[in-house]
């Protein structure tokens, strides 16, 4: 088995025509949660949704576009996934900090990334800067970067006006 080093980071901004109300609920309610996490080819059914200090998210990745489903299959990982997370900071409409589980890789020890998520209204506009722990390896921190700009695609899309 392999375990993971000490992490460096990668940040993600955006900046969407939208308020700090809308981009919150995102993150802290189930229905905005489900309505854009994971990447493209994917949904999530949440499952648990504690938005606190110590408040779990728990909810289940699930591969639903054909060419998705072709490469999980592929890869030998299931078509869906148990995931969650745990909340470590909440400041409304500013800041959410969560840890990660990454306890879904075949062959690899668990362990947990962490993520901050700062939220800045400027206008009519909010700035949203992602900041997440790389993986384990030089692949799956491509991975997951890629599925972070395809989530973010998502985000993009709805806050087109």
């Amino acid at each position: 088995m392999t375990t993971n080093t000490k992490p460096s980071t990668i940040t993600f901004e955006r900046t969407y025509l939208a308020t700090l109300d809308e981009v919150w609920e995102l993150w802290t309610t189930k229905d905005g949660f489900e309505s854009w996490w994971g990447p493209e080819g994917f949904s999530v059914k949440v499952h648990e949704l504690d938005a606190r200090p110590g408040g779990l998210l728990r909810y289940d990745m699930i591969a639903t576009a054909p060419e998705t489903v072709a490469f999980m299959k592929q890869a030998g990982m299931p078509l869906a996934t148990p995931s969650s997370f745990t909340y470590t900071e909440l400041t409304p409409r500013t800041r959410l900090a969560y840890r990660h589980a990454v306890d879904f890789i075949p062959g690899i020890a668990p362990y947990t990334a962490s993520s901050v998520v700062e939220l800045q209204a400027k206008g009519d506009t909010v700035r949203m800067t992602v900041t997440i722990d790389t993986m384990h390896s030089q692949e799956w921190t491509q991975r997951t970067s890629a599925g972070w700009e395809s989530q973010l695609r998502k985000l993009d899309k709805r806050f087109q006006r």
